[in-house]
């Protein structure tokens, strides 16, 4: 038997570094208990200057595990169609909207996790 064949790739949450074993969770990219605190922090956050649309995807993107933590307050994010990827941070984002001034998805999904 090699040891190719007996090697396992274990997969951690993106919040806390634990290790994931549900399959849920291994889909998403984090455990239980992190998807409960980015929830939580999603009731705290302010929303009022986004649609409904964008908050539903700002929670599409996390739970997709498609905006990944970079540095201390910056991300990378997937577009919608999944074809491109930007830089990320609560204010400020490189998809074609946030270099227009204007507030996306990006934006929100990356508050929403530091506030978690």
């Amino acid at each position: 038997m090699n040891a190719a064949a007996t090697t396992t790739e274990q997969t951690r949450c993106m919040g806390c570094g634990r290790k994931l074993t549900a399959p849920k969770s291994i889909a998403a990219g984090r455990g239980r208990a992190c998807q409960a605190k980015i929830r939580r922090a999603a009731q705290t956050v302010d929303t009022t200057d986004y649609k409904t649309h964008q908050i539903a995807s700002a929670r599409e993107l996390i739970e997709d595990g498609a905006i990944i933590p970079l540095r201390s307050v910056i991300f990378i994010s997937v577009s919608t169609d999944g074809t491109e990827t930007y830089k990320t941070a609560p204010t400020a984002c490189t998809c074609p909207a946030g270099t227009k001034g204007a507030r996306c998805y990006h934006q929100l999904a990356a508050r929403l996790l530091l506030a978690a």
